[in-house]
């Protein structure tokens, strides 16, 4: 890399929504140098309301991602820069950076809030309606579609046991296998006796009004009215850096961290969703508060 580093901070956050900024807060109370590098591409951008987040409960996620980064940017110590990390290196007792924008700096430390790309399926109107009505939680957004008709796209072990957790808010379930079902003999018995419809014709189409579900279209023309549709598509890093870096991924695609939100290399940490299933506002931001506090703990015990 370049060595033209122009300016160097004790921590770096890569990411700089929820679990960032709550990184950030943290560490900013403790009196560290610390940059926010962000490129405002949240997964949550379309989102109209977030929930199960007390004291903000049914706020709409940009709303509330401005007053945290106001919160944060009051410490003096912590700067917000947008632009997206492009490189790093690791270089003596610290990190090496450059930027989309051109930008060279580096840092002691690295926390990765850098959150997760998700992998829309083919199938048309899914992308326009997710994070509307095609849901990924139904503790972030059951209560607002309760004993609505739902659907659930998914199949085999991981439809079985997201439809008996859907079930408790709804009795009208269709689980969509968008083709042959993959479920075992028992849980479709079980799934059946609990009331949910199982329907393996393969989706065409989520016909929706601005990201509002209407109805599910299915290769055979026909057409099945839902207000609300869960799913879980396939997940990859928003950024290679990590591995780059040295850092192990899980089984699900995640960075591999510990309580603390330590990776297994030495001086980086992650936050949210990039390193954990529980994808919601309140457990990012109570990841990215652990992994600050942690941290600087980090630092202040290499003194002794």
């Amino acid at each position: 890399m370049n060595s033209k580093t122009t300016d160097h901070f004790e921590v770096l956050i890569i990411g700089g929504s929820f679990a960032g900024l709550s990184a950030g807060l943290s560490l900013g109370r403790a009196l560290r140098k610390v940059l926010i590098v962000d490129s405002g591409h949240p997964c949550n951008i379309k989102t109209p309301n977030s929930h199960n987040f007390i004291t903000h409960d049914g706020e709409k996620p940009s709303v509330l991602a401005q007053k945290a980064k106001k919160d944060v940017l009051q410490y003096p110590t912590v700067t917000f820069w947008e632009d997206r990390v492009v490189d790093a290196e690791q270089k003596g007792e610290g990190f090496e950076f450059r930027t989309q924008k051109g930008k060279f700096f580096s840092a002691k430390k690295i926390i990765f809030a850098t959150g997760v790309t998700d992998l829309m399926p083919d199938i048309q109107g899914f992308e326009e309606c997710w994070g509307i009505s095609v849901l990924h939680c139904p503790y972030c957004h059951g209560y607002e579609v309760k004993n609505q008709k739902t659907g659930l796209l998914g199949n085999g072990d991981m439809g079985f046991e997201f439809s008996k957790i859907i079930t408790h808010w709804t009795n009208d379930l269709i689980l969509f296998t968008n083709g042959k079902s993959t479920l075992s003999t028992e849980q479709t018995q079980l799934l059946t006796e609990a009331g949910v419809q199982i329907e393996e014709e393969t989706i065409t189409e989520l016909e929706h009004e601005d990201g509002f579900l209407q109805n599910v279209i299915l290769k055979n023309k026909s057409k099945i009215p839902v207000k609300a549709i869960y799913a879980k598509p396939e997940i990859r890093q928003q950024t290679d850096l990590p591995v780059q870096l040295g850092c192990k991924l899980n089984d699900h695609g995640l960075i591999e961290v510990d309580i603390f939100q330590q990776s297994d290399v030495s001086d980086i940490y992650a936050a949210g969703d990039n390193s954990s299933v529980g994808r919601s506002v309140a457990v990012a931001t109570a990841a990215g508060s652990v992994a600050g506090m942690m941290l600087n703990k980090d630092m202040i015990e290499s003194r002794f």
